[in-house]
């Protein structure tokens, strides 16, 4: 659970994540082989909690469709969905009309399209949530807001911040929900992070120091994706950047969450160009506050930490940056010193974020990541990748939205 709001004697129970449970989530570990990262664990896992979601589903379910099939929805999104209390996967989008009709069929979708038009054509689909190339977020954002449907887009949230502003404009204009897909944020131990921060358990705030890495020892240089997944190679199709766009803009946002402070300036350095596979930035807040943030792909054993030091205490996540919620916290403060653990859990952020955005549309309030989130993280990683390419730090300047 959340810590409560005075911290004198906060918990978190590893069993007790952010929502409800169903009855039947348990069966999602029992089904999984021992590797958490088992591709057909996690679709044998997600075909028992499918079967006995169907026998319990409300008729009132939001009605989901999915924009893009990739990995990303296939291990991801459409497992949460499945998961999600009061709601429904109606359809998915794909370029290719045979991988759309495999992809509903897998995960008990009740159609699969490869336009556009024919899937906003559906009148069972109340939400989509973006996850197509990142070139394409911007399109089909302002075609699902034209059509009155609400939108839950993956990040980056674009390519450009013209982009980005113009999904914000789209959905406002035409009365629609717009939310990112910021998953860290509900992470427990980060919502800990933000609470310690804004009641000033830590004292004054002077660092934060924040790293996703991925990799496997022993693992090749590189290689090249191609077909349907080329676009991950294309500098204009990804805007720029690769591990800043996939890993570091989740970095970036955990920052301005925790913090409530908005980055104005930059600094950043890659290991290639045009598109890298390790970045360093040094981010600058509001109040002049400093952030150190790293990303990559292939460092193994990398710890995937996020640290918060202030004049009062040090708050550590160890492992929390993480799709999966899972890792290690340690407070300690003059009035907090706490320790606690989570077990692996591979959807459970995902399953939350959705949860949230449903109540948002539910409650006529903003969901936890807007869009104007969204389009601030863009700016981020719009400077960050004009910082690497330019050497020199890239002052912010903040769009205002009409």
């Amino acid at each position: 659970m959340r810590a409560d709001s005075s911290l004198t004697n906060w918990t978190f129970s590893k069993t007790e994540p952010i929502r409800s449970s169903p009855r039947w989530a348990p069966d999602i570990h029992r089904v999984c082989c021992c590797n958490p990262f088992c591709v057909g664990g996690i679709i044998m896992a997600f075909q028992v909690y499918r079967n006995k979601n169907s026998r319990g589903r409300l008729t009132l379910a939001l009605g989901w469709a999915i924009i893009g099939a990739g990995m990303h929805p296939h291990l991801k999104l459409a497992p949460a969905i499945g998961l999600t209390p009061d709601a429904e996967l109606i359809a998915v989008l794909s370029r290719d009309q045979g991988r759309a009709d495999a992809f509903a069929e897998t995960h008990g979708a009740k159609a699969g399209y490869s336009k556009m038009d024919d899937l906003l054509a559906d009148s069972r689909i109340d939400a989509v949530f973006v996850a197509s190339p990142n070139f394409a977020h911007v399109g089909h954002t302002v075609q699902a807001a034209k059509a009155g449907k609400h939108v839950l887009s993956e990040k980056p949230m674009a390519t450009s911040v013209d982009d980005a502003l113009a999904m914000v404009q789209t959905c406002k204009a035409n009365g629609v929900k717009l939310g990112l897909g910021f998953e860290l944020r509900f992470h427990p131990a980060h919502l800990l992070a933000k609470d310690l921060v804004s009641l000033g358990k830590l004292g004054r705030i002077r660092l934060l120091q924040g790293h996703w890495g991925r990799g496997e020892r022993g693992e090749p240089e590189h290689l090249p994706r191609s077909g349907l997944r080329g676009w991950w190679e294309d500098p204009e199709a990804m805007g720029g950047g690769s591990v800043i766009m996939g890993l570091g803009v989740h970095v970036f946002d955990l920052v301005r969450f925790v913090m409530g402070q908005e980055i104005t300036e930059v600094t950043a350095m890659t290991d290639t160009q045009p598109l890298e596979h390790i970045a360093s930035m040094s981010l600058r807040l509001d109040d002049g506050t400093i952030a150190n943030v790293s990303c990559g792909r292939m460092l193994p054993d990398t710890l995937n930490n996020f640290t918060v030091y202030g004049t009062d205490g040090r708050f550590t996540g160890t492992a929390t940056v993480w799709e999966a919620r899972m890792g290690d916290v340690e407070v300690v403060s003059e009035t907090v010193n706490q320790t606690e653990s989570w077990d692996y859990d591979y959807l459970a952020n995902f399953v939350a974020e959705l949860t949230d955005f449903q109540a948002a549309l539910k409650e006529d309030r903003e969901p936890a990541a807007t869009g104007i989130d969204g389009l601030r993280s863009t700016e981020v990683n719009s400077a960050v990748i004009q910082s690497a390419k330019t050497g020199r730090a890239v002052k912010i300047e903040h769009r205002a939205v009409k």
